[in-house]
Parts: structure tokens; sequence; C-alpha cells
């Protein structure tokens, strides 16, 4: 009989693909480096070895890709060695990030629910706005940010609540389509059965609905909250924003700090990581509650 192991199902695997990409990474490294190396040693009329070639290659203060040790360096830098409060930390500029993340998600997760409900309980609504939602999201997020950004500061609505709208924009779509699914999710025999009980449409909503949406709901949240510090980003850069984790970014891309620049993306894909969690920690503890087995 076969027996769960964390260590040859869960750790061998993702350790040998993570030790794999770091090493395509650092052969990336060098021959993305090179050719500034090879210019530098051209003008000044010298031959560079190969030896030093590699080294150099890791250690460039602006490369084209930086290496692994350098990314972990600065993020060590920026976390570590620098106060929270100051605006050099990445966690200083990661909180700003996930306030406005916080906030559109909440909304969004509320529009979502909102919509859903009236989708499936509404032929109209059913047959006029879906259609509309899933419009929504052919936009691009880029085009459509500035716009936001622009016409709510004209308004005199500026600082945290233009940026969440943004991640509300994105997070409310996965909340919709997964708890329309997820609400629809009762089959036919458990519906007659709440009508022969002579059920209200109330009571069934909370007894059947409802709880049979909840793996539908956690599985949106999770796609929800991880679009939403993407939307939390992108509404940081038109803006010219000093603070957060898109800010970082763009000041990275003016002065050319490809460090700066990688060390941000991972403390982003580090704070998605986190929240997901935290949703998939919240489902368990709701499934839980709810009498399933674990």
């Amino acid at each position: 009989m076969y027996k769960p192991s964390f260590l040859r199902d869960k750790l061998v695997p993702i350790s040998t693909v993570v030790l794999l990409l770091i090493a395509v990474w650092y052969v990336a490294v060098i021959f993305l480096n090179a050719p500034f190396e090879r210019d530098t040693a051209a003008r000044a009329g010298t031959e560079i070895a190969y030896s030093d070639l590699v080294r150099n290659t890791m250690a460039q203060e602006r490369p084209v890709l930086p290496a692994p040790h350098q990314v972990i360096a600065e993020i060590w830098d920026t976390t570590v060695n620098k106060a929270i409060t100051s605006k050099r930390s990445l966690v200083y500029h990661a909180w700003i990030t996930l306030s406005a993340t916080l906030l559109g998600f909440g909304i969004g997760a509320a529009l979502g629910v909102l919509l859903a409900v009236g989708i499936v309980h509404n032929r109209a609504m059913d047959r006029s706005l879906m259609p509309w939602v899933i419009a929504s999201q052919t936009i691009p997020i880029l085009a459509i940010a500035p716009m936001i950004i622009v016409v709510l500061n004209a308004i005199g609505i500026a600082g945290l609540l233009p940026k969440a709208l943004i991640s509300t924009y994105l997070s409310f779509f996965p909340v919709v389509v997964g708890m329309v699914k997820g609400l629809r999710s009762p089959e036919t025999i458990q519906l007659d059965l709440m009508h022969t009980y002579n059920a209200s449409a109330a009571q069934t909503f909370w007894k059947l609905r409802w709880p049979s949406s909840m793996p539908y709901l956690f599985t949106s949240l999770k796609v929800a909250v991880a679009i939403s510090l993407v939307g939390a980003i992108v509404g940081e850069l038109p803006t010219g924003a000093v603070a957060g984790l898109g800010a970082r970014l763009l000041a990275g891309s003016y002065y050319g700090q490809t460090v700066q620049i990688w060390a941000a993306l991972f403390m982003a894909a580090a704070l998605a990581a986190v929240l997901v969690m935290v949703v998939g920690f919240a489902h368990t503890a709701v499934l839980k509650r709810m009498g399933a087995k674990p």
C-alpha cells in the first residue's frame, strides 16, 4: 500500500526544480552580462580570460540579468539591514502595496459575491450582466489604470483608494465566475428535496447553495488575492508614486538598477504566496468547521 511521504512527494521534486532553475539562471547571467565585459576589455585594449569573465559577470553593478546571490543580498540588505520605517526598506514598500491590495481585495470579493447572487437568482441579470462581466476583463489593465487614476485625481480622490479600485477591478471577476458556478453546483435532486420541504428561496440559499459554494469561493479567492496584488502594483506606476513595490520597480527602471527591480519582484512574489497561503488556511478552517474530513 502506498504511503505518502513529504520527502519523496514534495521536498525532493520541488528542490530539484528549484536547483535546475538556479543553474539555468546562472548560465543565463554569464551569456547576458558577458558582452559588457568584452566591450570593456576591448576599449581598454586588453584580453579578458574566461575565468575573469565569469567572475565579473556575477558582480556587475548594473547587470542585464543579476545573479541569484546579488538578488538575495539586495533583499537581505533592504529587509534586515534597513529599518522598516525607512523608505529604502522593502518591508516599508511592501506594506504600502499590501494596504491597497487588501482594501481592493475586500471590495472586489464583496462585489463579486453580490453580483454572483444576483446572477444566479435573476434571469435578466444572468443574460445581461454576465457577458459584461466577462467583457470587462478584455480591457488591458495597463490601459485602464492611468484613466482611473487621472479621473479620480481630477475629482479630488487620491492616495489609497484609486489603487484599491484597480485591484477591485481585477479581483472581482474570478469571484463572480467562481461563485456563480458554486451557487449553481447543487444537483437538481437536492433542489427538489428543498422544494418538498417547502423551503423558501432564502432557506435554500443559506442551507444548500451557500454551503455548496464554499470550495468554489475559496478557490476563486486565491486567484483574486494574487491578481489584486498585481492591480495594486500596476496602480502605483502611472501615479509616479514614491512608495510601494510598484514605485521601487519604476525607480529601478529609471536608473537602470536591475538588482533593485528583481528584488522588488521577488518580494512581490513572496507577498502573493503568503496571501494565497492565508486564504488556503482559511479555506481549511472553514471546511473543517463545516464537518469536512481533513
